[in-house]
């Protein structure tokens, strides 16, 4: 497989930077200025050929009724963004018709580099100090009752962003009484900060669901999530629970990049270990053919019922969502509800 080069992106070089004869940013210019935008160690590389077919379980209809087109102006006018927009979810069109959103906190733009991930990466902007508010007005126009949170990684801010985090919680919650919060969060490895400290200040703003996602198997991990690890991410699954015993926590699993079936089992069994409530399994759908990794297989829906049926049978987790398009905000508020009443007995 071929070496891969990052894209263009949009940032200014630094002083003293090289461009290529082209006058784009190069893989170099790009990695020195991004604290933890880890290299892709392997794509297909451009002229890439198309991946094989999807099959038919896979298969989603485009429908874009009232409610999308309502969501998608309230989003724009108010300069926010989802990640069902920037990581090209094939759930967009179900949940924003059932009014259902995953806001993307921080901007859009992650310090990390992850390989099946669509969200750009680049030097972020600064934060917005308004976000927390306009995100809440937002929820308020989408009459949400379950609002699920994500955000880019920060590694630029001392913090890590949890502050701006903790705020955002806080502002939905005063403003939309009796809605849920579920906020799915980075490592908080920010530039001084201890990452427990960070966790900590998000946990004391009560969010319903505490989510980080572990996404892949421990062998593929480094491949995958470079700017990530696997253990500390477990770690940091472990640190809610000490942090508030009754915080109901969740992550998340993507299958079809190479991991075996035995594989995700030990990763569901790190995941209990770890205090995991709630988790999500899914199936990589390769955002794009030259810079992200390729599909290595199509998951039987099959499969994921045998996932679902180990989380909850043998290993006793409140609630296993499982199946080719799962994603970890999919029915979100349905999984909290089910989940919390079966840690309620």
């Amino acid at each position: 497989m071929a070496k891969v080069l990052l894209p263009t992106i949009e940032i200014s070089p630094r002083r003293g930077g090289k461009r290529s004869a082209e006058g784009s940013r190069t893989k170099k210019d790009v990695e020195a200025d991004l604290r933890r935008g880890a290299p892709l160690c392997e794509a297909p590389g451009p002229g890439a050929a198309r991946p094989q077919r999807r099959p038919e379980w896979l298969k989603v209809k485009i429908r874009q009724g009232p409610n999308f087109t309502e969501l998608r102006s309230i989003m724009q006018e108010r300069g926010l963004h989802t990640v069902c927009e920037e990581a090209s979810c094939p759930n967009i069109y179900e949940c924003w018709e059932a009014r259902e959103a995953t806001f993307l906190l921080g901007g859009d733009r992650c310090t990390r580099r992850c390989g099946f991930c669509d969200v750009m990466t680049a030097r972020p902007a600064p934060l917005d100090e308004d976000e927390p508010s306009k995100l809440a007005e937002a929820v308020a126009l989408m009459r949400l009752r379950f609002a699920v949170i994500t955000g880019v990684a920060r590694d630029d801010l001392d913090d890590a962003g949890s502050a701006h985090w903790a705020r955002t919680v806080t502002s939905v919650r005063e403003a939309n009484q009796g809605c849920g919060v579920e906020v799915l969060i980075p490592d908080f490895k920010g530039r001084k900060e201890n990452p427990r400290v960070s966790l900590a200040r998000v946990i004391e703003s009560r969010p319903d669901v505490l989510a980080h996602n572990l996404e892949t198997v421990a062998r593929l991990h480094p491949k995958i999530r470079p700017g990530f690890g696997y253990h500390s991410s477990l770690d940091l699954l472990a640190w809610a629970k000490e942090l508030r015993a009754d915080q109901v926590t969740k992550s998340n699993l993507i299958v079809g990049m190479g991991e075996t079936e035995a594989e995700v089992y030990e990763a569901m069994a790190d995941l209990k270990e770890a205090g995991c409530d709630v988790l999500t399994v899914g199936q990589y759908l390769q955002p794009s053919v030259s810079w992200h990794l390729p599909v290595e297989r199509w998951v039987h829906p099959d499969e994921f019922a045998r996932y679902k049926a180990y989380g909850e049978n043998e290993l006793g987790m409140a609630w296993v969502e499982s199946g080719p398009l799962v994603r970890s905000s999919y029915h979100a508020g349905e999984q909290y509800r089910r989940a919390a009443a079966r840690l309620a007995l």
